[in-house]
């Protein structure tokens, strides 16, 4: 019997989230704190086993260019578009051309920052198989997607792959329920969900893994952080690594269209 697929996915962008509440920070701070969170996720990143997909920002890919060609050799490098904090449509084109260039690996998949709506047919036109840009939840403020599948789908010719959530109730498998839940709940839930549906994405950011303390953000946002969450997480790849199949997004897509 096929193992399920956990499709693992980091969020790789500079780190602009204080702004959101009124705080100042450094563009050089936002790309210091993105690359030090990759410092931390290291131990895992460096071990192929845990196949994961990247959507970097070309910005931040330009800053860390080295290191996105190195995660390339065993990651899938996807898009999340130019600049973290501002868009145009060019920069769908424009972001996959750069990430290309940098990581040396063909990019076919896109998430928008902060899982803002994006046009399909624009997607499609500047050159990707697939958008991850759906979170199918209810979050006050921020997404009211309950009519949408939480299962991948095909939009005009182009698949759409949500963020990963509870069978009946759509409890999110992101990053923000991972903080605030028991690892014991989330793995309860989230193993129910890849042996229903054979698969389920997760995203985090790396800048989670660094101390946020001393920014203005909800406390919910920020703990825990650093080592305390890494350990969190790891905890929960370990208790499931056994009963799962770490695949790149662009992977599972790839044999779900060859059916």
């Amino acid at each position: 019997m096929n193992k399920p697929f956990l499709l693992l996915s980091f969020d790789v962008e500079e780190f602009d989230m204080p702004l959101e509440y009124g705080q100042k920070i450094s563009f050089d701070e936002q790309i210091d704190i993105g690359k030090k969170g990759l410092d931390v996720l290291t131990p895992l990143l460096n071990k192929p086993t845990y196949r994961s997909t990247l959507f970097t920002t070309a910005q931040y890919a330009m800053h860390d260019a080295e290191r996105i060609h190195q995660l390339a050799q065993y990651h899938e490098i996807a898009s999340h578009t130019f600049f973290h904090s501002s868009f145009k449509e060019e920069d769908l084109l424009h972001s996959r051309l750069k990430l290309e260039e940098i990581s040396g690996q063909k990019v076919t998949g896109l998430r928008m920052p902060r899982m803002r709506d994006v046009s399909i047919h624009a997607v499609k036109k500047a050159g990707y198989l697939y958008d991850s840009s759906v979170n199918p939840i209810w979050l006050p403020g921020r997404y009211n997607k309950l009519h949408v599948s939480r299962k991948l789908f095909k939009e005009a010719d182009l698949y759409r792959l949500p963020a990963g959530t509870s069978r009946f109730i759509r409890i999110p498998f992101f990053w923000l329920a991972f903080k605030n839940m028991p690892v014991s709940l989330f793995r309860s839930l989230l193993l129910d969900t890849l042996r229903n549906d054979g698969y389920c994405c997760l995203y985090f950011h790396p800048w989670e893994f660094v101390s946020l303390e001393k920014y203005n953000m909800p406390f919910y946002t920020r703990r825990p952080d650093g080592q305390e969450l890494l350990d969190k997480l790891m905890q929960l790849i370990y208790s499931i690594e056994e009963d799962v199949s770490f695949i790149s997004i662009a992977e599972f897509i790839f044999n779900k269209s060859k059916g």
